[in-house]
This record gives C-alpha cells, sequence and structure tokens, in this order.
C-alpha cells in the first residue's frame, strides 16, 4: 500500500480537536518534563505542529522554542509560543552545535523515512550532558488488544517502523547519547473504532504497518462492520517516551 500523507498546512486549523485536544497535549508535556534533567535551561521541541504540547513544557527556568516545517502549523504554534517557533526541517536546524538542553520529539520518527536524520541533527545541537526526549513504537502502543485489534492482528508489522525503539537506540548510541530513562503517558481520544479503523484503512493511513492488499482491506472493512458498538472508542493507548543523554561533562 502507499502511505498517504496529511497536508499538515491544511490540517493546521483542525488538527487539535482530531488529536486528543488538551487532555492528550497535556499528557505529553508533563512526561517529557518527568525526562528534562534537572538543570536544563532551554528545550526545543521539533515538529511542535499547532504549539499545543509545546506550550504546556513549563518549568521554571526553562526556556522553550518550537519548530515545525509546516508554515501552517508554525503559524498556529507562533500564536501559543509568541517570538519562539522557527519554519524548520528537523534535519536541518538553524543553530550551532552544542547550542541546547534538551531536544524533544513527541510523535515525531514514526511519520518520516529519515529518523535516522532527525536524531543526528538532535546530537549536533545538544551540549554535552543533554537530553534527546522521543516517542518510540507509536504504532504498537495502538494494539491495545481489543476486538478491533483482533481482527487487525495477523495484518500488524512493525519491521517498518522508523520509530522503534531499537532502532532509535542504535541510531542514538552512533551519535554519542546513551538511554537514560523513560516514561509512559495516555493518548486521551485516541482510542479506535471500528468504523474509523476501516475508513482510515480504505484511505491507506496505516501503511506503516498494515501488511494486505486492496482484497484484504475489503474483508478486514467487511469484519470490522460487523463489529458491535461501531462508534464506541475502545481503550486509548498508553504512548512510550524515552530519553538519551550527549555524552561529556555539562558545561
Amino acid at each position: 500500500m502507499t502511505q498517504t500523507l496529511l497536508d499538515y498546512d491544511a490540517e493546521a486549523g483542525r488538527y487539535d480537536a482530531t488529536r486528543g485536544g488538551v487532555p492528550r497535549a497535556r499528557a505529553a508535556a508533563d512526561a517529557v518534563l518527568r525526562l528534562v534533567p534537572p538543570g536544563a535551561r532551554t528545550l526545543l521541541d521539533l515538529a511542535c505542529g499547532t504549539g499545543l504540547v509545546t506550550e504546556r513544557l513549563d518549568r521554571p527556568g526553562l526556556r522553550v522554542y518550537g519548530a515545525d516545517a509546516s508554515a501552517g502549523m508554525a503559524r498556529k504554534a507562533h500564536e501559543r509560543v509568541p517570538g519562539g517557533v522557527v519554519l524548520a526541517d528537523a534535519r536541518r536546524l538553524p543553530l550551532p552545535d552544542a547550542s541546547v538542553d534538551v531536544v524533544s520529539a513527541v510523535w515525531l520518527l514514526h511519520l518520516v523515512p529519515f529518523a535516522d536524520a532527525i536524531v543526528a541533527e538532535a546530537a549536533r545541537v545538544l551540549r554535552p550532558g543533554g537530553a534527546l526526549i522521543v516517542t518510540v513504537d507509536k504504532d504498537a502502543a495502538h494494539d491495545v488488544g481489543s476486538d478491533v485489534d483482533r481482527v487487525l492482528g495477523p495484518y500488524r508489522t512493525h519491521e517498518r517502523s522508523a520509530d522503534r525503539a531499537d532502532r532509535v537506540t542504535a541510531e542514538a548510541a552512533s551519535r554519542g547519547l546513551d538511554p537514560a530513562g523513560e516514561t509512559r503517558f495516555t493518548g486521551h481520544g485516541q482510542g479506535s473504532t471500528p468504523r474509523r479503523v476501516a475508513a482510515n484503512l480504505r484511505r491507506g493511513h496505516y501503511a506503516s504497518w498494515f501488511r494486505g492488499d486492496t482484497a484484504t482491506v475489503g474483508a478486514l472493512c467487511a469484519e470490522l462492520a460487523g463489529l458491535p458498538d461501531q462508534d464506541r472508542p475502545r481503550d486509548d493507548p498508553e504512548y512510550r517516551l524515552v530519553s538519551y543523554l550527549r555524552r561529556g561533562p555539562r558545561g
């Protein structure tokens, strides 16, 4: 299947409402802050989107910035983090080497085929002792053992997942970043429904993990249509967030 990518400029105005809104953003921000090293003074939030998470990365003494490659998203984020948002590709940040204490990337690495390049660029801009904090295994988190998941199970694969934890950890190690801790948080409002999953299958939204052809999609959609409570959300996923520290003494 060919993956269908969102037009993030067009989605900016309605993005928050379709992604769990404030409860999900608050849970994500709280989780990131749990992993921010003591004494960190600057944090760059990559792919900050509308800034809903970014503005909640609030801690005394911590200056927070955002970066996003979508002009529409960056404009929305600027409303929430005035003067703290830059339009930038996460692979080519407009920052000097060793210039920030923390780089966060929530729900980013699973979206792109160049996760390694993002990890490498984060390592470049981090000061010694600084932390890269990223979500990993996002697709796997959405398998919560529900009836919907039992239908999809035989067609799931995480072999291609760009944010697979072992891959991220290996790339981080090659860039001088060592595992330092992890936490989890609830993806509020992200529980699947049979009807929504069927619609997303037809649109090709699950190309990162779905192994099946067009005929398979049709058969799965028919099976999903037979499940009860077509619009009742199943359990919310629990996302995994990990941190990696840049080797070397902190300045």
